[in-house]
Order: structure tokens, then C-alpha cells, then sequence
């Protein structure tokens, strides 16, 4: 299984888009706290849609609360400071893989990713034309990289509508 989660979000549009994401591939949602708006928020349930009842959420107050749940489980921190390339590492080990993703403004804790820098893992992209990409689209690439690998486990590869436009 892979596990998504968000340290101190902030933006709820990023948040909804990024369940959706998890209620269409089967990832567990971490929200770990403080929030930077209310889960009631309507811009966050506007982005969820119809999905958010379908997410399996959970809460941490705070980071080390978070690393409890994970214990020795594979960790990687999605940041644009890391060495190596989120596709060179297997996510096809059979283990459950947790995927930790910072703020949309300063993202992870300097000091957090020092003591786990061969944990960290980077999207590639062109550094002098963008600060960072969006929250949402990081997640999504990086959570589907591993279900390639991994084969898409319990998703469905082809699915027949009852006004298919294919058909």
C-alpha cells in the first residue's frame, strides 16, 4: 500500500485534489498538524468533491507522531533539494511505502532532511524557470510511479461505462 502524507498543508484546494488522488488509487491520506485551514472548509471539500467520505484520512499532531505510525516502514521525503530521482527507487518490495510531502511554502524541515537525506527523493525539472511544482500533481506522479511498478494492485485497468463513448 502507499501511504500519502502532507506536512502542514496549507492550501485546502491542494489538500481536496490530493484526496481525490487517494480515493482513486487506494492511498491512505496522512494529515500531519497543524493545518493551515479547517477540514471544513469548503474550498477543501469543493476540491474533494464527492470523494472525501471515500479517503481513509488520518491524523497526526505532529511529525514525530506521524514517524511513530511509519516505524521502520520505507519512508521518502518528496523534495526538490534531494540527489536522487523519485523513478530509481523500487516501490515493487512488497512493503507498505509512505510518501511525505512539505509545505507548499517551505516545505519539509531543513534539519529533518539532513538526518534523512538518503530518504529523499526529487522530482526532475527546470530549477531556473520554476521555484517548485504544484503539491497536487507531485503527488499524484510520485504515487503512480509506484503503482507501476508495482502493477496497479486492486485498480482497474479497463472499466466499461453504460454510455461509453468508446463503445
Amino acid at each position: 500500500m502507499n501511504h500519502v502524507a502532507l506536512f502542514e498543508p496549507l492550501i485546502p484546494n491542494n489538500t481536496g485534489n490530493i484526496s481525490r488522488s487517494c480515493a482513486a488509487t487506494n492511498s491512505p491520506l496522512h494529515l500531519i498538524e497543524p493545518l493551515g485551514f479547517s477540514t471544513d472548509d469548503k474550498h477543501l471539500k469543493r476540491a474533494g468533491l464527492d470523494y472525501w467520505d471515500n479517503v481513509d484520512i488520518t491524523y497526526h499532531k505532529n511529525l514525530e507522531d506521524f514517524l511513530a505510525v511509519v516505524g521502520d516502514q520505507p519512508l521518502h521525503l518528496i523534495t526538490k533539494f534531494a540527489h536522487k530521482i523519485y523513478s530509481e527507487e523500487n516501490f515493487d518490495d512488497g512493503q507498505d511505502h509512505y510518501f511525505l510531502f512539505g509545505k507548499e511554502t517551505t516545505g519539509l524541515p531543513e534539519e529533518f532532511m539532513r538526518e534523512n537525506e538518503e530518504k529523499c527523493l526529487r522530482l526532475p525539472m527546470n530549477d531556473t524557470h520554476v521555484r517548485s511544482l504544484n503539491l497536487a500533481n507531485t503527488v499524484i506522479t510520485v504515487v503512480y510511479e509506484a503503482l507501476r511498478q508495482q502493477d496497479y494492485p486492486n485498480l482497474e485497468l479497463t472499466h466499461h461505462y453504460d454510455h461509453d463513448k468508446l463503445d
